[in-house]
């Protein structure tokens, strides 16, 4: 398991840099395209709280993200009916026309990455991916759930 999470960290890596190295002449990083992606995905608009949430990473460090790709007009922030202080993030007409061109260049490179493997060994790897993925989040949810028992820190 321990090589398993080596390489993952491994590949991961190169993922990025690789995405990096794809969508470059955008104008967009691996981190913006993740942001754009996550907020395609979610189908309705989201606080930034949320995308980082999907996303597995650090609240702080999305909200920097967004921060940037509002600057550039990819995104905007609107008014959260539910929560004052926390905007949900909108995909702008210029942020989609980026996240769908980083897309077609992403098509043919993905079909190039996966030549040689069987749809079988690919659903393989993502169930196992999957499950490591939902025990992380229960380890997660254990921690803050230790937290939250313990009470306010002093």
């Amino acid at each position: 398991m321990t090589d398993l999470m080596l390489d993952l960290f491994s590949l991961n890596n190169r993922f990025v840099a690789a995405g990096d190295r794809l969508i470059a002449g955008l104008g967009l990083t691996s981190a913006r395209w993740q942001v754009l992606g996550t907020i395609v995905a979610a189908g309705r608009p989201q606080p930034v709280a949320w995308l980082a949430r999907d996303l597995g990473a650090h609240r702080q460090n999305v909200q920097r993200i967004a921060n940037d790709l509002a600057k550039e007009g990819l995104v905007a922030f609107k008014p959260n009916p539910h929560h004052r202080r926390a905007p949900l993030v909108v995909l702008t007409g210029k942020g989609k026309q980026a996240f769908d061109a980083a897309m077609r260049l992403q098509a043919p490179w993905i079909n190039k990455l996966s030549e040689g493997l069987t749809a079988a060994d690919i659903r393989t790897a993502h169930n196992v991916i999957i499950a490591l993925h939902r025990k992380l989040e229960g380890d997660r949810g254990a921690e803050e759930q230790t937290r939250s028992l313990r009470g306010p820190r002093p």
